[in-house]
């Protein structure tokens, strides 16, 4: 009897962690895979699996910031596409790759800064603000580039540092969400996030200023989206003026959405995040090498972001003990 309730007790906690579920997911995917694909786990592939993932596991921590927030940030994939020329054009004007790193994470930050200004002071709803910067940002990234891709500037020892060798790329993912993790869950930053997203009122009443918290959260999501772009130019060598966009924001958002991140706010987890974007990155892979159409991949996504809402909603009731 008391193994039973054991066994039990073991079976509620589990079901309790966000993460578990699409932990399953992810190694039954894995085992799919490698079964039916001999390629799938060999060096190489993993590789490249570990290139599908970083990218959008770093966005994603940011994203899950302003999701918890409940707000969303559009703009960000235009930010990855625009940090890297700043970067190179920062440098051919002879102020070095550093001083071209660091201008354009000010500057990353400073869109960051306007669209949470812009939501949260002007009261603009911040699917509208960064719609509207999206545009804005993709026209002076085409504008400033002539709409041509550029060498990444640096040598190859600074390339591979920051993500042209081997898994170093997803290493630098790695430590992002571990950082982000840590501010989510055991510091102040993150404490307050989730109270001003899960209560904005209650939150405002406790002393929290709900403002500096949103705005922050923008401008974080904003200067990850800079760092993974510049990750990015450096891996593969060139800038592309129509590089990220929308495509890679909205991975970001579905890999937190499938991590247990809730869309209503309040609620997220920096390491489901991680493990959402490993699942897309398996499942891209995995296709590829089977050779299935892009589009089935689409498909797949919509169809994941819908499991993993229904999923949330009444994993939700379960811990609420059943109540609405």
């Amino acid at each position: 009897m008391s193994a039973s309730l054991s066994f039990r007790q073991r079976g509620t906690r589990l079901l309790a962690l966000r993460e578990a579920s699409i932990v399953v997911v992810a190694l039954l995917l894995f085992g799919y895979f490698s079964v039916v694909n001999g390629n799938f786990l060999t060096g190489p592939n993993l590789q490249t699996l570990s290139q599908f993932v970083a990218p959008s596991a770093i966005i994603a921590c940011g994203e899950i910031m302003l999701l918890i927030c409940g707000e969303i940030d559009l703009s960000v994939g235009q930010v990855f596409a625009l940090a890297p020329f700043i970067m190179a054009f920062t440098d051919k004007a002879g102020l070095g790759l550093f001083v071209g790193f660091v201008f354009a994470m000010i500057v990353s930050a400073l869109i960051g800064l306007i669209n949470g200004a812009v939501t949260v002071l002007l009261r603009v709803p911040s699917f509208v603000t960064t719609l509207g910067t999206l545009f804005l940002i993709n026209g002076f990234t085409l504008t400033v580039s002539r709409g041509f891709p550029i060498n990444t500037p640096g040598g190859q020892t600074v390339a591979n540092i920051f993500g042209a060798a081997g898994y170093n790329e997803f290493l630098w993912a790695i430590l992002i969400v571990a950082i982000m993790h840590m501010v989510l869950r055991h510091r102040r930053w993150g404490l307050h996030t989730i109270a001003v997203g899960g209560n904005l009122t209650g939150a405002t009443e406790a002393g929290i200023n709900a403002a500096r918290i949103k705005i922050g959260n923008f401008m974080l999501t904003s200067v990850l989206g800079g760092i993974t772009g510049i990750l990015e130019a450096f891996r593969i060598g060139s800038t592309d003026p129509l590089a990220g966009g929308t495509n890679i924001m909205f991975l970001a958002v579905a890999a937190g959405v499938i991590g247990g991140t809730s869309l209503a706010g309040g609620s997220g987890t920096i390491i489901g995040g991680l493990i959402g974007a490993i699942v897309l990155g398996v499942l891209q892979d995995g296709f590829t090498l089977q050779g299935i159409n892009a589009f089935t991949f689409d498909m797949i996504i919509g169809a994941a972001i819908l499991i993993a809402m229904i999923a949330n909603i009444h994993v939700g009731r379960f811990n609420r003990g059943g109540r609405q």
